[in-house]
């Protein structure tokens, strides 16, 4: 297909996806200059000239984003720098990137709600420009949360029907292998300086689940390159072994996404797939590029609101209670953390999560309380204060709530004995 009759082809299709979503989708090179714009596209959004925002800004974040796509399976789902949604997916070629479809700009709240947060106490518009955005938001359209990752995965499809797949294949295979390879060759060397034989690393399986269940990234591909250099250092880089212990790994994963809050229909589905997809992997470079993107695949059963309107925020606080659950942790300063008001972070915390900001951390709490139980020697008041709980009897009612049973009632059925209790232990 020749180039012209390419970008005719590709203004059908951001044409198409425009008329029947009901959202603007342009066609822009790797550069971020458009080619193509149908529907309310960032050409025609008139929100950063209210707010006194250069529109290079947007054309930066365009670009960010559709580099971020390449890397990350092809979609890519952001906000502007005023905080409306887009999503993009690139054109691939030989060559590397050529261009991008992106979807948007739209809300994914009320528009009164978008005005008082995103634009008066985020961005600090003054009375009069909030009131000139108004009128920009009335032509802006608006998506559910929830339909916002199907229409990106439809726009993936339909762009992936012009890109040369085994070329971007090949791309982000490379960069998954790449820089995963590289932790676990320099983490095989580290294993090759010590004497004698190393044992099954199983701190290092249980951090590795834990980091999932926080989305860290970073400690994720870290820590999977050093179970992944330990097995294969283990398995003299054998092929089949390795593939049945990455099986044990990616096992714990399904259980650890029920444990979650994962639909445990769909966790034994993965798993199934994940079984024959496993065994068909032809070289140990192959099997180090499937188990990251394999992974990446788990952390999203994992947390269902990975993809959803305010991701970080969300994130920033779990992961702030899971490192932090020993402290004294209120709304209020989380919000200060994340530049929200308490009113607005509990009402979209509640929304993204399903439980609301001092559940989420109760229950964090008393999961490290239960781990904590198990130890006999260490005393119920400790444990209380351990997991950040500074009154005994409080303690005690939320674990009840959250479990069903006394502390002492638990330790009693997870170690198997009663023993002689503490003197504080009787409540």
């Amino acid at each position: 297909m020749h180039s012209g009759e390419l970008d005719e082809k590709l203004a059908q299709c951001a044409r198409a996806f425009s008329e029947s979503t009901g959202l603007g989708c342009s066609l822009s090179t790797g550069e971020g200059e458009g080619a193509w714009e149908f529907g309310y596209s960032c050409q025609r959004c008139d929100l950063c000239r209210v707010a006194g925002v250069e529109k290079q800004r947007c054309v930066e974040a365009h670009i960010y984003s559709m580099n971020a796509a390449e890397r990350f399976g092809g979609r890519y789902i952001y906000f502007c720098p005023l905080g409306l949604t887009c999503f993009v997916s690139p054109l691939v070629g030989e060559e590397g990137v050529r261009g991008k479809l992106t979807a948007g700009p739209f809300t994914m709240v009320d528009k009164e709600e978008f005005l008082q947060y995103e634009l008066r106490e985020k961005a600090g518009l003054s009375p009069q420009a909030l009131e000139q955005a108004r009128g920009v938001l009335e032509q802006v359209p608006m998506v559910e949360p929830a339909r916002v990752e199907q229409l990106s995965l439809l726009l993936f499809f339909a762009v992936g029907f012009f890109n040369d797949f085994s070329a971007e294949s090949r791309m982000l295979d490379r960069d998954r292998s790449a820089e995963l390879q590289g932790e676990i060759t320099s983490y095989i060397l580290e294993l090759k300086r010590e004497e004698g034989p190393k044992p099954y690393p199983f701190q290092t399986e249980r951090a590795l689940l834990e980091s999932a269940a926080r989305q860290d990234g970073p400690e994720v591909r870290r820590l999977l390159g050093q179970l992944l250099g330990a097995i294969l250092y283990a398995s003299g880089r054998d092929l089949e072994e390795s593939k049945s212990r990455i099986g044990e790994v990616l096992a714990l994963l399904s259980r650890a996404a029920v444990e979650g809050g994962a639909p445990g229909e769909r966790a034994l589905s993965l798993s199934h797939q994940y079984r024959r997809e496993l065994a068909a992997l032809p070289t140990v470079e192959a099997l180090c590029a499937w188990a990251a993107d394999a992974l990446g695949r788990y952390a999203q059963s994992l947390f269902p609101f990975a993809g959803a309107k305010h991701a970080q925020v969300i994130r920033q606080c779990t992961t702030y209670i899971h490192d932090h659950y020993s402290q004294k942790i209120t709304l209020e300063d989380m919000a200060r953390r994340v530049y929200l008001s308490p009113s607005y972070l509990s009402r979209i915390f509640k929304r993204e999560t399903g439980v609301n900001f001092n559940e989420y951390l109760n229950q964090v709490r008393i999961k490290k309380a239960q781990e904590l139980l198990r130890i006999r020697e260490i005393r119920m008041t400790d444990i209380s204060l351990l997991v950040g709980f500074e009154d005994q009897s409080y303690f005690t009612r939320v674990f009840r709530r959250v479990t069903g049973a006394l502390p002492r009632d638990y330790r009693e059925r997870v170690t198997g004995r009663k023993g002689r209790p503490h003197k504080e232990e009787t409540t």
